[in-house]
């Protein structure tokens, strides 16, 4: 969430670098800062009353005290009007601030200067790319059939016990999906990122804080009896950790890791594209998290890509860098970078992993500040977060493009974690 001030301060600068997002933030922000201006005019208003009531309540004593019992009472019943006036500013008040506070969730992020222009993921920018596709043979299979052909996945058991788009794995399938979860908590780990096992449902504050409330509700599971959300990534648990701190700047950086199953509802997906692995309900991903000091964030932004890209590099997958444009980078993003893999049975790109700042647009949500040594002023931190893996995408690429004659080949980095080398 953008501050008032830095509204206050930039209105044009933000209507300007919104238009990169496709998004006309003139109106919004014209009723942001009037709504801004009756909220301190009826505050003003109400603490001149309340120095008024404050001044009448030690001349109501004093005149008790001098047995002017009249005109004591009249100063009463004054005072009683400027109660009734504060109590009716004070609601006033609550409700421009209600108002104000619904206008201010609705501003997106401000795109950071090189996010570039688009309408959508077409107008994605390709920075990087690696590895080498392979050339399948003529029968090879897409993933869903290799999973059929060596019963690792049944998405058909996985639609009768829950529905579509919760398969169920088994066998040497369910052992590298552990293999791979394992492998990218253990890269984390290494990277110097601290591992932590949040829970999978979060409370309305917690949606808030990183952004996907209001903004997402419809994409998420909701637990109506108890108002819980089921998370669609761990990236919510896992800043909600530093909601309400007050840091020192000695504590950056913040590196946490974790596992979670992530919940989707994806509404409105259908088609050729979520067969399969390729767009779930129920998904296992490794999320890594950053909080970091302001001045170091686009750095740290850059650590945490080449981290992702060793990952996807020791997998020998062919992938993809993109930069995200305005009109597909998220609501809560300055900059966000895609990786994709290449899926060669299917002949399409994945993406496997988001990376991205926020800056200090989740910050001012979550409340979470710091203070430079030796002074009191708090400031605004900075988080960022990045899928280092999204499993799904990741198998379906593996399976498809290690196939063989003799089966599905298991990349070096895994069998110490499968403890086999083949799925036949």
């Amino acid at each position: 969430m953008l501050t008032l001030r830095f509204i206050q301060e930039n209105r044009d600068f933000i209507i300007e670098r919104l238009k990169i997002k496709n998004f006309d933030a003139t109106k919004i922000t014209g009723q942001i800062l009037a709504l801004d201006k009756e909220r301190r005019s009826t505050q003003a208003a109400m603490d001149d009353h309340k120095a008024e009531l404050n001044k009448l309540s030690k001349e109501i004593g004093k005149l008790f005290k001098n047995g002017k019992v009249e005109e004591a009472t009249k100063v009463k019943e004054k005072n009683a009007q400027i109660k009734e006036n504060i109590k009716e500013q004070s609601e006033s008040l609550n409700k421009i601030e209600e108002q104000l506070n619904l206008l201010l969730v609705q501003l997106p992020n401000i795109p950071h200067e090189s996010v570039p222009p688009g309408k959508g993921e077409q107008d994605n920018v390709e920075i990087k790319s690696g590895g080498t596709k392979p050339e399948l043979a003529q029968d090879a299979l897409p993933h869903w059939d290799l999973a059929k052909k060596y019963d690792i996945i049944d998405f058909e058991l996985g639609n009768k016990i829950t529905g579509s788009g919760f398969p169920v794995y088994k066998g040497k399938g369910a052992k590298l999906q552990r293999a791979l979860i394992n492998y990218f908590l253990d890269k984390a780990i290494e990277a110097g990122y601290h591992e932590v096992l949040p829970p999978l449902m979060v409370n309305e504050d917690s949606g808030f804080g990183t952004g996907q409330l209001p903004d997402k509700e419809g994409q998420m599971y909701h637990v109506a009896l108890d108002n819980l959300y089921l998370i669609p990534t761990a990236e919510v648990p896992v800043t909600n950790i530093y909601r309400n701190k007050i840091l020192s700047a000695k504590d950056f950086p913040i590196r946490m890791t974790a596992y979670t199953p992530c919940f989707r509802r994806e509404a409105g997906s259908y088609g050729k594209d979520v067969r399969g692995l390729n767009r779930l309900h129920q998904f296992d991903k490794v999320e890594i998290v950053q909080i970091q000091h302001p001045d170091k964030s686009y750095e740290t932004l850059q650590e945490m890509l080449n981290h992702v890209e060793s990952l996807v590099k020791s997998l020998n997958l062919p992938y993809r860098i993109l930069k995200l444009c305005g009109g597909d980078i998220s609501f809560t993003s300055a900059l966000t970078y895609d990786f994709e893999v290449y899926s060669a049975a299917q002949q399409k790109w994945l993406e496997v992993s988001s990376v991205s700042n926020f800056e200090a647009f989740q910050a001012n949500r979550l409340k979470l500040r710091f203070k430079e040594e030796g002074e009191k002023k708090t400031k605004l931190a900075h988080t960022l977060n990045g899928s280092a893996l999204a499993l799904p995408r990741i198998l379906a690429a593996l399976l498809e493009n290690n196939q063989s004659a003799e089966g599905v080949v298991i990349p070096e980095v895994l069998r110490p974690y499968t403890g086999f080398d083949i799925i036949d």
